[in-house]
């Protein structure tokens, strides 16, 4: 696959009740701000739920990271539809694989950064 620096893709997804839930027995985290109704009857997402958008789009391109840095901006609940676009910020070809660096941006439905971050890893050939 030809990765070239600036070239990015997205994937959108909005999250149900039962994801969540789904995700706090797997993962084990069941803080009371994502297994209680806010006043609007929705639960918080998990960070790193909403973050996982981010490895279908990983799994496309046959990525593996090796560090991937998060940050946080605003809450996301479910209901809320999320679309993260990955940039491609560096491409470094090697033998029998690429060195990739990218770029992460997660919006809301409303255009409200709710995650931004970096990741870098490999492409195997």
């Amino acid at each position: 696959m030809e990765l070239k620096i600036g070239e990015t893709f997205t994937w959108k997804r909005t999250f149900s009740e039962g994801e969540v839930i789904q995700f706090a027995e797997i993962s084990g985290d069941k803080g009371k701000h994502h297994m209680v109704r806010d006043d609007q009857g929705r639960l918080m997402v998990h960070g790193l739920l909403t973050a996982s958008i981010g490895t279908k789009i990983g799994g496309d391109l046959n990525y593996i990271a090796r560090e991937l840095v998060s940050e946080f901006l605003r809450p996301v609940f479910t209901g809320d539809t999320i679309t993260c676009e990955l940039s491609i910020t560096d491409v470094v070809q090697s033998e029998g694989f690429k060195k990739i660096e990218i770029k992460s941006t997660y919006s809301n439905q409303h255009g409200k950064e709710v995650l931004i971050g970096t990741s870098h890893g490999i492409i195997r050939e």
